[in-house]
């Protein structure tokens, strides 16, 4: 074996090498992130308030959890698609709330609690905060 097959021979395995270790990253990244920050995950909570926005696409339901004795109050705030068959998905996610004051300011702009948010894409978080 000479010299040039050699390099191409380590070469190759410290690529594959890289490679592997960003695969791996990339799903300990994605497992962090699913465990601890995805918004689908949130806790159902007890039924607080509703309000339907002005022309009637959307319906912004909230609810309080209850953490236990070591942490305090949250809110979470989902909005209901009524256009889309009921599908709802989390946009809001603030703690130590226990009530929620919903106020739409037009057809796609909502306000939670002094969080103003354009739906359906803008999303509250305070763990991103």
């Amino acid at each position: 074996m000479n010299k040039k097959d050699r390099y191409r021979k380590k070469h190759s395995w410290i690529k594959s090498l890289f490679i592997i270790f960003c695969v791996f990253a990339a799903i300990i990244g994605y497992g962090i992130y699913w465990t601890f920050f995805d918004m689908n995950r949130l806790p159902v909570g007890e039924y607080l308030t509703e309000e339907t926005s002005p022309d009637g696409k959307y319906t912004l339901r909230a609810y309080i959890t209850n953490g236990g004795a070591t942490t305090s109050y949250t809110v979470r705030g989902e909005l209901v698609f009524n256009e889309k068959d009921g599908k709802t998905k989390n946009i809001y996610w603030n703690y130590r709330e226990d009530s929620a004051d919903i106020v739409w300011l037009d057809y796609n702009t909502v306000e939670i609690n002094g969080h103003s948010l354009d739906v359906p894409n803008d999303k509250f978080d305070f763990r991103n905060q």
